[in-house]
């Protein structure tokens, strides 16, 4: 552990930093699968991989390097990105120019990205290198993996081949593409609140198995994998605006097929009814999103003809997010590897109580804090940490005699102050009725001091009912 002054010092940042936290994100969005790219061709990676950076640190850290550089143009934010393999050479990567959107967030994407018939992996993962435009490093941040795919599959999907399928609850992005030209190719994004198709930006939707014999007030999500004649919904993962219910259904030659029910595989081409319509579908019209009624097929009651708009092509998309904060100390390393916690495993309780935190990118260098408590840390391997829980009463005499449940943040901090924040927490939960027939600690006599403490040491040994939740 660090030395009790260091600690305190830390401490006293670590408040700070929890009253107003000034933290910068590294946010990735990427296809889950590549086409592979023959000869000469190259196939680019499509959606085009995505870089948004967000969070007041960025502005905090731009102003630290523009008062101590005294110049504007070395606080700007650039980058390169490509495939693991590649090396460091900067020439087989594709440089990244961030640009402030309305939101303040920052944006780039590697639209030239390919992946050749050369090389031979079946997974590959993208590399970003970050660097502020003086030249210092930000860190180096890895995508999660991508699996390369020849090309989209014609055959009707098993679902012994997961890897190809789309279950309910996973991310999803929808392209267009005019005449099959790539230069017409638009996405399904949101923006002001609004459904759009972009030439530029993309958005990720969480795609919802629904129980089509509901309400729509009501809604109930399913789990399963997505199969062709299903009722969805769709929901953007960055805004939580909906589209009406609608029926997925299979393309073939412009036409919707209506009697397909077979499980939707990755890069198919399919269109989106709106339940409970006169044959309407989702429909990009230039920019905007529409609605457009196909044509009955007369020679074919299954069949319905569709036009270019209504025709997507549908991919399961990643993300992966990355936090840290320099707030509390001037960092001159990269941040990277930035820790990503995936899961808290709890053994024993009380005072005995050991905290696994399971994930990714882990290192000796880092500990554990409870709030603005550092825990006893022990490394274990890249993807697994212990600590010891912190008694209760290190956080303060008020909580002492702990009657309600008290949740703090976990953090990750560096052995140089740097924070690395997370989605989890940890819930303290004391139980009460281990004393049988006593009234609540607010009926206990003031000048109780015996008892309390007896109470409190009870509660500490053994009744205490530790729990994590994300």
């Amino acid at each position: 552990r660090s030395n009790p002054y260091q600690t305190n010092l830390l401490r006293d940042g670590v408040r700070r930093y929890l009253q107003l936290p000034a933290d910068q994100t590294v946010l990735i969005l990427h296809a889950k699968v590549a086409q592979k790219s023959y000869g000469n061709e190259k196939r680019f990676f499509c959606p085009p991989p995505c870089v948004y950076l967000s969070g007041p640190g960025w502005k905090l850290k731009q102003e630290q390097i523009k008062a101590r550089d005294l110049g504007e143009a070395g606080f700007r934010v650039c980058g390169y990105m490509g495939l693991d393999s590649m090396g460091s050479s900067l020439m087989e990567t594709q440089k990244l120019s961030f640009e402030e959107q309305p939101d303040a967030k920052g944006f780039s994407c590697a639209k030239a990205l390919y992946i050749s018939d050369a090389d031979k992996r079946k997974h590959f993962r993208l590399v970003l290198k970050l660097f502020f435009s003086n030249g210092q490093e930000i860190g180096t941040f890895h995508s999660k993996l991508i699996k390369v795919i020849s090309k989209p599959s014609q055959k009707k999907q098993s679902l012994k081949n997961t890897d190809l399928c789309i279950s309910s609850g996973s991310k999803v992005s929808l392209f267009n593409r005019l005449r099959s030209q790539t230069v017409s190719t638009r996405y399904l994004s949101v923006e002001g609140g609004a459904f759009i198709a972009s030439a530029r930006q993309w958005a990720a939707f969480t795609l919802h198995l629904a129980d089509e014999h509901c309400a729509r007030s009501e809604f109930p999500l399913r789990e399963g994998y997505i199969r062709y004649g299903s009722v969805v919904q769709l929901v953007c993962t960055a805004t939580g605006i909906t589209l009406p219910p609608l029926i997925i259904r299979k393309v073939t030659k412009q036409y919707a097929m209506l009697d397909v029910d077979e499980p939707i595989s990755q890069l198919h081409k399919c269109a989106f009814q709106f339940q409970g319509s006169d044959r309407m579908y989702l429909c990009l019209s230039t920019e905007k999103v529409i609605q457009f009624q196909a044509s009955p097929c007369p020679k074919e009651a299954n069949r319905e003809l569709l036009n270019d708009g209504s025709c997507w092509t549908i991919i399961g998309t990643e993300t992966v997010e990355y936090t840290f904060s320099e707030s509390l100390a001037c960092v001159r390393e990269p941040v990277s590897p930035v820790p990503l916690i995936t899961a808290l495993q709890l053994t024993g309780g009380g005072d005995v109580a050991m905290l696994e935190v399971q994930g990714e990118y882990f290192h000796a260098h880092l500990k554990v804090w409870f709030g603005d408590v550092e825990a006893e840390t022990m490394y274990r391997s890249p993807k697994s940490l212990m600590c010891v829980v912190p008694d209760v009463s290190a956080f303060g005499s008020d909580w002492r005699w702990l009657r309600y449940p008290i949740t703090v943040p976990l953090l990750l901090i560096r052995d140089d102050g740097l924070i690395y924040s997370s989605s989890f927490t940890f819930t303290y939960t004391p139980e009460q009725s281990f004393i049988p027939g006593q009234q609540v600690l607010s009926d206990v006599p003031q000048d109780s001091d015996k008892l309390l403490d007896s109470i409190h040491q009870e509660f500490t040994r053994t009744n205490f009912h530790l729990f994590m939740q994300s």
